[in-house]
């Protein structure tokens, strides 16, 4: 007996398909080496931040852009990769996003300044841009649709890997090495990729690809870059009342609103707003960025706390985040089942609810608060996160026929991207501005010309304490305090947008399906294409 699909059934060429898991591996060694540099960078976002040598001396608002240069042009460029995957053929995507990316993990690990690193880390996006949509593409193409949700299942999973084995390569690497050591380690992990993927990975291509929407990727990325500037602005700054801060911010939304009516009107558009008249289709989508806005915001701040506030090293900071990762590693590949029983509506609500949970729960944590507490907190999170991540991807893939997979990918990732870039921004932001507002009527030691840099951050505050010898130890304190107030206001800001998520989605995802109408729901989840 066999579970495979009969001969003539079959979409996928038997060649192709007996090799599908082996493909499947190197697809996901693609994903690694892009997910881990982000969850790298996290671990070492504290020791860029240290003055030269150790560092770079970056500012917190320049450490913003060091993650945002990255995100922001792999979210504006992954429709066009994606369609670009789909006219010329994705493993020729595939390759030269991989070397793209190898290059500017190189020249980013030998960047002389904050402002080298924010260029070569947007140089880093690029490649990962023609990445991140081609793995998930391919996948759908060597596997048939009954496998699908397993292999995403698996590919979800390894997200979650690259999220463990990030923080620990970074800790090893940052307590040996310099801080460049965390973009270097891209570059072998690339080459075997490449190999991999020219003995592996068919090409496939769109029989009918779209056009390049070129006025739509300017419009998107210029509109993005110019609301993300001012947020952070506005946390720099600590007023969002700054005339500076609320043009910008205005000018952001006003281009993301004629992005939207240029794409409604375009024969060609980068996104097709139709799909946003599924409702299904929306509220996953919804989903997967609320979650990456509150996560990424989440993970920038949990390093200051753990190394700057409980002076944990980047390597025991790397283990303390492994109870994420591990339960995304878990249970990622068993959501289906819990979906099978449960269905997407109950199981994606009760993982934003835990999400929500958590975060709020990271306002009982002080300078003395047990260790393992956080532990359970981080392993939570990380099971709620595996329990939208992998139902969402199913319901956002399987909603666009198979030809399309570029483009799906490309919409879930831009927003998931998108997602983590004001999550960063907006709880960056807010975490500044809290800290500033508690820190500045404790800086009346240091020099006037020296209190509003040292008022940007815990590091800066500390750094600035340093300078100062004897007289800038009792900064110390007030300097954790301030930065525990932030926090606090900061999770639980986090928080509010889980509990926005959890709603969006008790409302609009499907819930379990009685067994009578299972094939009814089906029907109206794949479109004409899939029939």
């Amino acid at each position: 007996m066999t579970t495979s699909a009969p001969p003539a059934e079959r979409r996928v060429p038997e060649a192709v398909h007996r090799r599908r898991w082996a493909i499947l591996g190197a697809l996901m060694l693609s994903l690694l080496i892009v997910v881990l540099d982000n969850s790298i960078l996290n671990v070492a976002i504290k020791t860029i931040s240290t003055p030269a040598p150790t560092g770079l001396g970056a500012t917190q608002s320049e450490l913003e852009w060091a993650i945002n240069a990255y995100t922001l042009v792999f979210a504006g460029l992954l429709f066009t990769a994606g369609l670009l995957g789909d006219r010329l053929g994705r493993k020729k995507v595939l390759l030269a996003g991989l070397a793209v990316f190898g290059i500017g993990s190189a020249l980013a690990a030998e960047s002389g300044s904050p402002v080298q690193l924010i260029v070569f880390r947007a140089l880093m996006g690029l490649g990962a841009a023609f990445v991140m949509p081609a793995t998930l593409a391919v996948l759908m193409n060597v596997f048939e649709r009954d496998e699908q949700p397993k292999a995403i299942g698996i590919w979800a999973g390894g997200v979650g890997l690259a999220i463990a084995i990030g923080p620990i390569t970074g800790g090893v690497l940052l307590d040996h090495f310099w801080w460049g050591s965390v973009f270097l380690i891209n570059v072998p992990i690339v080459l075997l990729a490449l190999v991999l993927m020219f003995w592996l990975v068919p090409d496939s291509r769109d029989p009918n690809p779209g056009r390049v929407d070129a006025i739509g990727v300017v419009l998107s990325v210029v509109g993005l870059v110019l609301l993300v500037y001012g947020i952070i602005k506005g946390g720099q700054l600590a007023d969002f009342t700054d005339a500076t801060v609320l043009a910008t911010i205005a000018a952001g939304l006003v281009v993301l609103a004629g992005f939207v009516v240029y794409e409604k009107r375009s024969d060609h558009p980068s996104i097709d707003i139709t799909y946003f008249e599924n409702k299904v289709f929306s509220a996953a989508i919804a989903a997967i960025a609320l979650v990456f806005f509150a996560l990424m915001g989440v993970t920038f701040f949990s390093v200051f706390y753990t190394q700057s506030v409980r002076g944990y090293s980047p390597l025991q900071t790397g283990l303390l985040m492994l109870p994420l990762a591990a339960a995304q590693i878990i249970f990622a590949p068993r959501a289906r089942l819990v979906v099978d029983r449960f269905g997407n509506r109950a199981t994606c609500t009760a993982g934003l609810l835990i999400i929500a949970a958590m975060l709020a729960a990271f306002a009982i944590l002080e300078t003395d608060t047990p260790i393992w507490l956080l532990e359970v907190i981080f392993f939570l999170m990380g099971t709620g996160m595996a329990h939208i991540m992998t139902p969402t991807s199913v319901v956002i893939m399987q909603a666009l026929p198979r030809e399309k997979a570029g483009s799906a990918s490309a919409l879930s990732n831009t927003f998931r991207q998108v997602g983590g870039a004001l999550g960063i921004a907006v709880l960056g932001s807010v975490l500044s501005t809290a800290y500033r507002s508690g820190i500045e009527d404790k800086l009346g030691a240091v020099p006037a010309g020296l209190r509003h840099t040292a008022g940007e951050s815990i590091e800066a505050t500390l750094g600035v304490a340093a300078k100062l010898g004897p007289q800038g130890k009792g900064l110390v304190g007030p300097a954790n305090d301030a930065f525990l107030h932030a926090m606090h206001v900061t999770a639980l800001c986090g928080a509010g947008v889980a509990i926005v998520g959890a709603v969006i989605v008790a409302l609009f995802l499907p819930g379990r399906t009685p067994e009578a109408q299972q094939g009814k729901e089906e029907t109206e989840l794949v479109p004409a294409g899939e029939h």
